[in-house]
């Protein structure tokens, strides 16, 4: 699938875009070129996934709920019109003020978030509704009651039904896509993102804990991960960045929110009329394509035919070492045994026997 350009590139800044040359910066300069990138994705202020919906589309209804367990605030979605597309949208969902954030978890979803996602993925599908996904989240919960019901499981679902989804899906990076919990609603035909957003399989203070053992490091972690819209459209993550008003989103979410919706349109316009079965060929063999890496030919080692128990039993009693006397409880040398006692090695059933000469066993 041919990939779209660009739209409203902004100007270039200090942080690095892989594949373009750019000037020498002073180490201090790109560290801090690139976490006021990261401060801003984490801006509160920003405009987030209710929002934005509301200020692109029509005909909004939120749906609630997994049908399992609960509904979960931190993940929204439900039906909306964007244009002349009437879609399924999702997407994370943080708040403005602590209260908001913390009823919220500060967009971090538990499992029924991701299970309420999964079923309107699923209800979609069987409308044959186009889907919008708008990933902002640090991550998705790791809280000890999280893991009880099945975090890995409902995020690894969701990933798997994304992959074979048979509608198109349009994902949106609007803040911080961190890890699986931003993936498990991110595999789409096409992602956009907005100029200051991010999205890295973790957290710069954790890669900095990690590999420096140290939250310190962020910013060092930060700017080797290549985390910045720009870095991830160079890697070809990221299809097309969309610049934000101002200084940033935060300042005219109205304005932030129909240049989103332009881009959204366009892209639905273009993927509806797509066979079905390439799409989802397309999007599969797009995420499996993800990342460098090299093969090689490891040396062929002569595999030994494992020996049965007799086999292996016999070869003990050849070897000479101590064996257990049978019925005596006794370590006996059976040699020295042989020599002492004059017994005997006799073989029944192929099974060796140590015995007197005189015994009638």
């Amino acid at each position: 699938m041919a990939r779209t350009e660009a739209q409203d590139m902004p100007a270039a800044s200090a942080e690095p875009v892989v594949g373009e040359i750019v000037p020498a910066v002073a180490d201090e300069a790109l560290r801090e070129a690139v976490w006021a990138r990261v401060q801003m994705a984490r801006n509160v202020q920003r405009p987030h996934t209710l929002e934005l919906v509301r200020g692109m589309a029509r005909d909004v209804v939120e749906l609630h709920g997994d049908r399992r367990f609960g509904d979960d605030p931190a993940l929204v979605g439900g039906f909306a019109t964007i244009g002349d597309h009437r879609v399924v949208f999702l997407g994370h969902q943080k708040g403005n003020e602590v209260e908001e954030n913390i009823r919220r978890n500060f967009g971090m979803p538990h499992p029924e978030g991701y299970r309420k996602a999964g079923r309107l993925l699923r209800l979609a599908e069987r409308l044959g509704l186009p889907v919008v996904t708008f990933v902002d989240t640090p991550g998705a919960a790791p809280d000890a009651a999280s893991e009880e019901r099945g975090q890995a499981e409902a995020i690894a679902r969701n990933i798997a039904d994304m992959t074979s989804l048979r509608t198109p899906i349009v994902t949106v990076i609007t803040g911080e896509g961190g890890s699986g919990g931003a993936l498990a609603i991110a595999v789409g035909d096409v992602v956009l993102a907005l100029e200051n957003a991010i999205y890295s399989v973790i957290s710069p203070e954790g890669c900095a804990s990690i590999l420096w053992r140290t939250a310190d490091m962020a910013r060092e972690a930060a700017v080797a991960m290549r985390l910045t819209a720009r870095e991830q459209q160079a890697l070809g993550v990221i299809d097309t960045v969309i610049s934000e008003p101002g200084q940033g989103a935060h300042e005219d979410a109205e304005e932030t929110a129909r240049r989103l919706g332009e881009a959204i349109e366009a892209q639905l316009e273009a993927l509806v009329h797509h066979d079905l079965d390439r799409l989802v060929r397309a999007r599969y063999t797009r995420y499996r394509d993800f990342g460098a890496f090299t093969t090689a030919d490891l040396p062929v080692r002569e595999r030994r035919e494992r020996q049965n128990l007799v086999d292996r039993l016999r070869a003990l009693l050849d070897s000479g070492q101590s064996v257990v006397g049978v019925g005596q409880g006794q370590r006996l040398v059976p040699e020295a045994a042989d020599d002492r006692d004059g017994g005997r090695e006799t073989e029944v059933d192929g099974h060796a026997h140590l015995g007197d000469e005189g015994s009638d066993e």
